[in-house]
């Protein structure tokens, strides 16, 4: 028997801007995320930033880790998307074998 799932994945980039003197904590935090990458940062404490993960409550779960971190001032959405493909799996059934 055969039976369709679909694999999702997700990609988000955010801007994040941080409160002056904790750039350094701030980015360490959000790299701690799995799935998050800083990719850039600015003096005036502006970041960068990656998530990807197999579902939308994956990256709202990351979005709204780095809204709670300290010294997080505010955080921008920039770009969200996803890709799905279908995957089989195949599940055996197995029959009783009669002499």
């Amino acid at each position: 028997m055969k039976q369709q799932t679909e694999m999702e994945y997700h990609v988000t980039s955010l801007v994040v801007h941080a409160a002056p003197g904790t750039l350094e904590a701030v980015t360490t935090a959000i790299q701690a995320l799995e799935g998050a990458e800083v990719h850039a940062s600015s003096p005036e404490g502006k970041l960068v930033v990656t998530l990807e993960g197999e579902s939308q409550g994956e990256i709202l779960d990351n979005v709204e880790a780095i809204n709670r971190l300290p010294g997080i001032l505010s955080s921008s959405l920039i770009y969200h998307q996803v890709d799905s493909e279908p995957v089989s799996q195949t599940k055996e059934i197995k029959s009783e074998e009669t002499p």
